[in-house]
């Protein structure tokens, strides 16, 4: 697939290098030539314009493109005129991000497909695994359902998970197990390693130091873990 991202900070650099390491056409867009240059490397293309000139940005392959991700933080202004020069300018599918309720609003009325608000997100990930014991990670997925990431409660260390009943008796759907590993690095070190072990059965063992991964309402998921 075939990326626009506009605006090279923290977040737009990490998710333009990630979709160019696996295997898409990247294109970073950023008017601050500094960035542009730290990027040149790690990015596909690296192309120094200011999106909120209709003309610069013509002169990118927005048809061609499968999604133009608008990640610009720093400046609102900047960001809602970069999203309605390429609203208007036609996209296969226009991502924007949102730094405050009123220019979610903004963004919703020029009828962006998308909008992330990455710091909330980000808080609410932390908040969930900050609030339950064990839990690593979590997904929301929008309304009152998650997927989580959970270290294996102790009571149920050596069951199946037929054994435990998980949808019967919590109305939560284990999806597969994690099992961690250590690898050693080039300097010696050591890094944990998250091995998948396919899909979940009922015969499958949850094992002591297993992660298992659950998908639920949040009400059932926490029911579950207290």
């Amino acid at each position: 697939m075939k990326f626009i991202i506009i605006g090279l900070g923290s977040f737009g650099a990490s998710i333009a290098v990630k979709l160019t390491e696996m295997g898409h056409e990247v294109i970073g867009v950023d008017r601050n030539m500094t960035k542009v240059d730290a990027l040149k490397e790690s990015i596909t293309h690296t192309i120094c314009l200011d999106s909120t000139d209709a003309q610069a940005i013509s002169y990118l392959p927005l048809k061609d493109t499968n999604v133009v991700f608008v990640c610009i933080g720093e400046n609102e202004g900047a960001n809602i005129m970069a999203t309605a020069v390429i609203k208007q300018a036609g996209v296969q599918r226009l991502i924007s991000r949102a730094l405050s309720p009123l220019h979610e609003t903004v963004l919703q009325a020029m009828g962006v497909d998308e909008i992330v608000h990455p710091e909330e997100e980000t808080a609410e990930r932390w908040a969930k695994k900050l609030n339950l014991e064990g839990v690593y990670d979590s997904f929301d997925l929008g309304g009152e359902y998650s997927i989580i990431e959970a270290q294996v409660p102790k009571k149920y260390i050596g069951k199946t998970i037929g054994d435990v009943g998980f949808r019967k008796n919590y109305n939560v759907v284990v999806l597969t197990t994690l099992t961690i590993s250590e690898k050693s690095t080039a300097l010696g070190t050591k890094n944990r390693v998250l091995n998948v072990n396919g899909v979940a059965r009922l015969s499958t063992v949850l094992n002591e130091g297993d992660i298992i991964v659950m998908y639920g309402s949040k009400k059932d998921l926490e029911e579950l873990l207290k």
